[in-house]
């Protein structure tokens, strides 16, 4: 007789299991308690966190246990709203997971059907598509973005909103001193933009916030 395969990934089953644990009746008093709401916080920290990890230097000696240990903390906390919602007799992690590799299958047409998509913006475009026929409620460019979002993540993401229904947004390229910047020459400009900002009394985040707020106006303007 055979013995039985091993589960493709046990150690991620054992961390399942762990914390079936300590949210289990006699388990832990603090993991109990806690509401999706409640662990938002440190599902933003985690993200952060992790970020931090992966912007750090390649060199350094500890990196490769930074990342390892960082997404760890954000499998952990997708992990946790799962047992939350088992708990509820809502859905499970292996709910997650089949919703997700369907969703990955259906926008990797290319890959998984009979689609055809050789460069990066043709596969964008792929996904765009797959993503308007899923969520036909959708009728905004604007549907679907989370304005939580960091606020130059947030304009970032906009200004490609922006672009899909024609509408320029101005660009004063006229402020770098080389034709061609990189992201340290952009990390400089933006950090004297806020430093300029703070010593007039002006709060950076809320100018650009206001300035997002419009630009949306602008966008609804445009789409009607």
């Amino acid at each position: 007789m055979s013995e039985p395969l091993a589960p493709p990934h046990p150690k991620l089953d054992e961390l399942i299991a762990v914390l079936a644990r300590l949210r289990a009746p006699g388990g832990c008093a603090w993991d109990r308690e806690q509401t999706h709401e409640s662990l938002v916080q440190y599902l933003i920290e985690e993200t952060y966190e992790l970020v931090d990890a992966i912007e750090s230097e390649p060199a350094s000696p500890t990196r490769r246990e930074d990342l390892i240990e960082e997404l760890g903390d954000v499998l952990y906390q997708v992990i946790f709203h799962s047992d939350l919602a088992a708990e509820a007799g809502e859905f499970t992690i292996e709910d997650v997971a089949a919703h997700m590799t369907e969703k990955m299958i259906g926008r990797h047409p290319h890959v998984f059907g009979d689609a055809s998509a050789d460069t990066s913006d043709e596969v964008v475009a792929l996904w765009d598509v797959r993503k308007a026929e899923e969520k036909p409620h959708r009728t905004s460019v604007l549907d679907g973005i989370p304005h939580g979002m960091p606020s130059l993540a947030l304009a970032d993401k906009l200004i490609g909103r922006a672009h899909r229904v024609g509408l320029e947004v101005d660009a004063a390229a006229a402020v770098f001193d080389t034709p061609q910047p990189d992201e340290q020459q952009l990390g400089a400009l933006l950090l004297s933009i806020v430093s300029a900002a703070k010593a007039r009394g002006l709060d950076a985040e809320r100018a650009l916030r206001g300035a997002l707020r419009e630009l949306q106006e602008d966008i609804r303007r445009a789409e009607k």
